[in-house]
């Protein structure tokens, strides 16, 4: 799964390949987001030009009735996108990319589970593949986000089962487009195995969703180690 994320640096290499401006308005570094708070995200708009906005961490479906649906929705299993109808319809009209430049996972050792942050070498930001609703339920409209899971792949299944979609910017850029087949969607859908992708472990402050500062991602130890 996904559930922490951080985006400290303004994501220019992927905002700068979708020809959109490098700096996000009213960017604010952040060390530890958390569901129900606001990611950065790039979808399509109505026009078919790439528009990178703000959207709260769980997808509440246009069709929900309460939108504490999204606490339960942060995160949507590759396998069985088409499947679901929470997801279904998004996949098909609604992709987008959730931009971050690292995640953290909780590894179990002994009798409990220690934090550990993922990133890519260089902390260069990334797309993760996610879908995005718009809730009309409430006094104003709500728009909303979920990033896909896949199964963990030789490089991360040693600290978890599961793992964000991490798309290269070119995987970013077919997710986006709506003219993609559904088969090469699902080619898209798998674990990242390059080998810049780099994990350490990190303080327990990051447990709590309070903490949003740099010490959250900073190591334990001193060198941070490549994924085995």
């Amino acid at each position: 799964m996904c559930g922490r994320s951080t985006l400290h640096d303004a994501p220019a290499n992927v905002l700068e390949h979708f020809r959109l401006p490098p700096v996000l308005p009213g960017f604010e570094p952040r060390y530890n987001v958390a569901p129900s708070q606001d990611q950065w995200t790039i979808a399509l708009d109505e026009y078919g030009a790439p528009k990178a906005t703000r959207r709260r961490w769980g997808l509440v479906p246009s069709w929900a009735k309460d939108r504490s649906i999204g606490q339960r929705m942060i995160n949507a299993r590759a396998e069985s996108l088409a499947d679901k109808p929470s997801f279904r319809d998004a996949l098909e009209s609604r992709r987008c990319l959730v931009l971050a430049d690292g995640y953290y996972e909780w590894t179990v050792r002994g009798k409990g589970k220690v934090p550990m942050y993922f990133h890519l070498a260089g902390n260069r930001a990334f797309a993760m593949a996610g879908l995005w609703e718009r809730w009309e339920g409430g006094d104003s409209p709500l728009e909303t986000c979920t990033i896909v899971t896949t199964a963990a792949g030789a490089r991360t299944s040693g600290y978890h089962h599961r793992m964000p979609v991490v798309l290269t910017l070119q995987g970013a850029e077919s997710w986006l487009d709506r003219a993609t087949p559904r088969a090469s969607l699902k080619e898209l859908l798998v674990p990242y195995e390059k080998e810049d992708l780099l994990v350490h472990e990190v303080s327990r402050m990051v447990n709590s969703p309070a903490n949003d500062h740099a010490e959250c991602m900073e190591p334990l130890s001193p060198v941070a180690a490549l994924v085995r």
